[in-house]
């Protein structure tokens, strides 16, 4: 894929995260796609942070947006070559301090096949 493509991929996954579409969200995901992020880690450890599959992804963001229903990310920076993008972006809750956060989605043929997010 080009770079422009794979930006596309993030900006449809941001689009589906902020709005808490998750049916859209998952959708961008391969069946098999893995995740990693600090907050699995502190919130499900026995996961050591890392998931995998559309059910276990589908799980957790569904648990993310109903404990916190204004959780929303706005991004700052998207840089892609073609395999993967790099996401730099802000999350915000209300009530909550702003969190910086980067985020590299891996795609191919279209789908995310894995992410990992690094807290700043």
């Amino acid at each position: 894929m080009r770079p422009n493509e794979i930006e596309a991929v993030a900006l449809k996954w941001l689009e589906a995260f902020n709005t808490h579409d998750l049916d859209k969200l998952i959708s961008l995901y391969h069946a098999n796609a893995k995740h990693f992020s600090p907050k699995l880690k502190i919130r499900k450890p026995e996961t050591n942070g890392l998931i995998a599959g559309k059910e276990e992804l589908r799980d957790w963001w569904q648990d993310a947006f109903e404990r916190l229903p204004t959780l929303s990310y706005n991004y700052t920076t998207l840089t892609a070559n073609d395999v993967r993008v790099f996401m730099e972006y802000v999350r915000k809750v209300k009530g909550e301090p702003d969190m910086l956060v980067a985020e590299v989605l891996e795609v191919e043929n279209g789908l995310i096949i894995a992410s990992r997010v690094y807290h700043g």
